[in-house]
């Protein structure tokens, strides 16, 4: 029941983004669609390319003072999903992500913003990797509009924590969904 409403009300919030004007979009991840081995992670059996997808927002909430980007798999046979990728403080004047910001030593992040841990245990983005045999999972790439100028973390923070700020300081949100089995 958890995947299946997990599912509808991914399909949900991104229809309620853009009717409400705040949207997402991205050339490499199309809604639904499955996504490509240049994005995929490099590592547990996975030999993808671990190359972040560029990200476009638009419409950002009236009093946004700061954004953030997750990228979330709530298919993971964890119990909790799989954080894969965690960005929080960027300016609110931010209106994407360059392909490839998820490596932080490629310096394409806006100042001040910082990538924390993933559950991969690392900073930056970690790109979709599901066991072997299981159903397409679902990735949930999302950016918040902030209330806050800055989150009082860092990228040594975990996603579960930053989650928590994310909530507790949310205008709104955007989603876009992608898909990829192996």
């Amino acid at each position: 029941m958890f995947k299946y409403s997990a599912i509808v009300l991914a399909a949900f919030l991104t229809t309620a983004a853009h009717a409400g004007g705040f949207g997402l979009s991205s050339p490499e991840i199309k809604p639904g669609a499955r996504i490509a081995n240049e994005q995929v992670f490099k590592g547990f059996g996975c030999e993808g390319g671990n190359v972040s997808p560029e990200l476009a927002w638009q419409g950002a909430p009236k009093g946004t003072k700061s954004l953030a980007v997750t990228a979330y798999d709530p298919d993971a046979p964890t119990g909790s999903g799989w954080w894969h990728w965690v960005v929080f403080n960027l300016p609110a004047d931010t209106t994407g992500l360059k392909k490839g910001a998820g490596d932080p030593k490629a310096n394409l992040m806006p100042a001040g913003a910082v990538q924390s841990h993933t559950d991969f245990g690392q900073t930056g983005y970690g790109g979709p990797c599901p066991p072997v045999g299981d159903k397409p999972h679902h990735y949930i790439f999302t950016v918040y509009a902030l209330k806050v100028d800055k989150l009082p973390l860092d990228e040594n923070s975990p996603a579960a924590m930053v989650g928590y700020y994310l909530h507790q300081n949310m205008l709104g949100k955007a989603t876009l969904l992608g898909r990829y089995g192996r």
